[in-house]
């Protein structure tokens, strides 16, 4: 199949209309080829690496269902309809850790799993870091936990940490403050 054949939707059904994803069967075109696609539909989310002066991150502990446990996780959060990326950013970061920025600088952005998921995440690096209070939705429930870049590191390597935005923030911020892996 040609790069450059147009892809057309011929139609799409909703399944499934949820509080954070909607769920629809699409009928595609390539070609000369139709089928169907399962498709997710997200805003997309934001993910924060947020580095006290300490040098250390601030990081999450908490249940997720899919998972079946306690995951440790960087801050991360859906981003609202129509909402600015870098406000979302740092909505999530004062709801969840109780902490604004001075500075924001975004690392990278990618599809979370583009073959039947729309969300793209926007990875940020927050410093300067100020505490004010949290602010959980009422079904987040975690706790608050600091690392060192080096231990972050370890964690990773020995299967502690197994969220895949965590990974690449933590990875991502590290190399841009030049800390040794």
């Amino acid at each position: 199949m040609e790069e450059t054949e147009e892809i057309e939707v011929l139609g799409s059904e909703p399944i499934y209309k949820g509080k954070i994803f909607d769920l629809s069967i699409y009928d595609i075109r390539h070609g000369e080829l139709e089928y169907k696609r399962e498709i997710i539909e997200h805003n997309g989310s934001v993910v924060i690496v947020p580095v006290f002066d300490d040098g250390t991150v601030g990081m999450v502990r908490q249940y997720r269902y899919a998972a079946g446990k306690f995951l440790l996780e960087i801050p991360a959060g859906t981003i609202e309809k129509d909402e600015n990326i870098e406000l979302a950013a740092r909505r999530e970061l004062e709801e969840e850790l109780g902490v604004t920025a001075s500075s924001f600088t975004k690392l990278t952005e990618f599809y979370v799993s583009p073959g039947f998921l729309t969300e793209k995440m926007y990875v940020y690096l927050a410093t300067g870091l100020i505490e004010t209070a949290q602010n959980l939705d009422e079904d987040e429930i975690l706790s608050i936990e600091r690392y060192s870049f080096p231990k972050l590191f370890e964690m990773i390597r020995n299967g502690e940490i197994e969220d895949a935005k965590t990974m690449c923030g933590i990875m991502l911020a590290g190399a841009r403050l030049e800390v040794r892996f």
